[in-house]
């Protein structure tokens, strides 16, 4: 498999670079993990009144999760113009031989016994209505209908328009120029996805999500819990200082234990290997260093075992009436599948769950934090072939996910204090390979909380057009490059700039983190979706 074609999170060789930075490194970012409270006391208790007591002298908590698509999301199918021209160049170009991935008008009623995922199946279109329609008419994909309301009547989600890495702005005209400045190596997963998260090709370590955790963590007693990941390792949260701590779906990650707390069927050698690996045999630094490392991670799991609430209690699942909780069996988590009717767990609605526990003990004071940045991903978005099967189960997770965490959220009163931001490698390509589409790079994203000035686009919609008659450009729009993948007209500087200082940066760490942002007119440096 090419390596600008494997569909998978960024790693971050954390070890390897702290190793090659020699010991003083090594113990800056051991020390962001920091979680020791004074001695005497049971340390779980301990470290929970030591959190709490913290937490009550800044009572205020903000959040931000990073949704990330992985393999490239076909936003052309997610979020769609239908005004009369708009939608003439849409069908033009989509309903294309021998599989048409042009799904179908508002108000088209859907034909049961057509093939399963396939635009007659699905039906029509679901209009939304922006507040500012820019001339046009809108929908959503439709299986998003959970999304409709959130959009049109209760105004806690906003659509970011035509929105990719950028480093300064850009006309068609000057994108054919070589001398302009673009991103580096388009169109490629790696580099891209790195770009998204990181402003920079594969092999940039700091991510724009780790950098605002690194100017915030000064706020939150307990360092470690700064930056969250319940979809492993991930380029966005890597800070200068601050070290993304990561989460499993059930909650904490216990050294070397099942999620029982067993190794090998026995708890007491789960406290024989946190023993062993917290205590230093040696006098060598580094060794001595590692144990710390284990003993702070060992006290982190105990830290939340005790203060993350029980996934299955109200509102983040279903209590059972019998035994135990099930994941599985909790109809919170579970939607249908559109391809075959079975109905399953959505994976990254159980991402949003855990997630959803911890803003919860954070709100409540009992992990020492004011900030989060927190990470999840789903992946399966490199809809090469077979897009009408594979995308409309995408958009029906996606959605149901979303609205989940809404009402989880809205459960806790927390609505107000957290911004969810859907990102991805890049879009796809206006034009139909046959069955599926190939890389582009601008896309259509959401954004969604109680301080989201919703029910709006933020950002020009591109013009939508048809090819020339050489059949090599879209003579008809200034927005898209000659396969019909989108130039951006927004920035992920522009999105995360405006994040950051919602999050409470200072504008001078804003320019700091997002330096690209002097390219643009300071008026359009904050994407303006997000109130004070």
């Amino acid at each position: 498999m090419n390596a600008h074609d494997r569909n998978r999170p960024v790693p971050v060789p954390e070890l390897d670079a702290a190793l090659r930075g020699g010991r003083r490194v090594f113990l800056r970012q051991a020390g962001s993990m920091g979680l020791l409270a004074g001695a005497g006391a049971p340390l779980a208790l301990n470290l929970l009144a030591a959190s709490h007591a913290a937490a009550q002298g800044a009572p205020d908590y903000r959040a931000v999760v990073c949704v990330f698509l992985l393999g490239g999301n076909d936003s052309f199918n997610m979020v769609l113009p239908t005004d009369s021209a708009s939608w003439a160049a849409y069908t033009a170009t989509r309903n294309q031989a021998p599989d048409s991935i042009a799904l179908l008008a508002p108000g088209t009623a859907p034909v049961a016994g057509a093939a399963a995922g396939s635009p007659a199946r699905l039906g029509g279109v679901l209009p939304i209505s922006p507040i500012d329609a820019q001339g046009s008419s809108f929908a959503l994909h439709p299986l998003m209908g959970a999304l409709v309301p959130l959009f049109n009547t209760q105004r806690r989600l906003a659509i970011l328009p035509n929105i990719g890495p950028l480093i300064l702005p850009t006309t068609k005209a000057q994108f054919a120029l070589p001398t302009h400045r673009k991103p580096a190596r388009l169109f490629s997963h790696n580099d891209q996805q790195n770009t998204w998260q990181a402003l920079g090709t594969e092999g940039t370590t700091r991510g724009w999500g780790g950098r605002i955790g690194d100017l915030l963590a000064a706020g939150n007693t307990r360092a470690a819990f700064t930056t969250i990941s319940a979809s492993g390792n991930a380029v966005f949260l890597a800070g200068q200082t601050v070290r993304q701590y990561q989460i499993g779906t059930n909650g904490a990650l216990r050294l070397g234990a099942d999620s029982a707390g067993n190794v090998y069927g026995s708890a007491a050698v789960t406290t024989a290997l946190e023993r062993i690996a917290s205590r230093s045999r040696g006098g060598h630094v580094l060794e001595t260093d590692l144990a710390a490392v284990s003993t702070r991670a060992i006290e982190a799991e105990a830290l939340l075992r005790n203060a993350l609430p029980a996934q299955g209690s109200a509102p983040f699942g279903t209590p059972p009436t019998s035994g135990a909780y099930n994941p599985a069996n909790d109809p919170l988590l579970r939607y249908t599948n559109p391809l075959t009717g079975a109905v399953g767990v959505n994976g990254l609605a159980q991402q949003l769950q855990v997630v959803a526990r911890m803003i919860d003990a954070g709100r409540r004071g009992l992990t020492g934090v004011r900030r989060q940045v927190f990470f999840v991903s789903m992946g399966g978005f490199d809809t090469h072939d077979l897009q009408n099967r594979n995308h409309a189960d995408l958009m029906a997770r996606l959605a149901h996910a979303l609205a989940y965490f809404d009402g989880v959220l809205g459960g806790l009163g927390a609505q107000g204090s957290v911004t969810t931001f859907t990102a991805s490698d890049f879009g796809r390509t206006f034009t139909s390979n046959g069955d599926g589409t190939d890389h582009g790079w601008g896309s259509h994203h959401f954004v969604m909380g109680g301080a989201v000035r919703g029910g709006n686009l933020y950002g020009r919609f591109p013009v939508l057009a048809t090819k020339n008659a050489a059949n090599n450009n879209f003579d008809g729009s200034a927005d898209q490059l000659g396969n019909g993948s989108l130039l951006p007209v927004s920035s992920v500087d522009q999105l995360g700039a405006t994040l950051a200082r919602w999050m409470g940066v200072s504008e001078a760490g804003v320019t700091e983190i997002f330096p690209n942002l002097a390219n643009w007119n300071a008026s359009a440096r904050d994407l303006g979706f997000l109130n004070a």
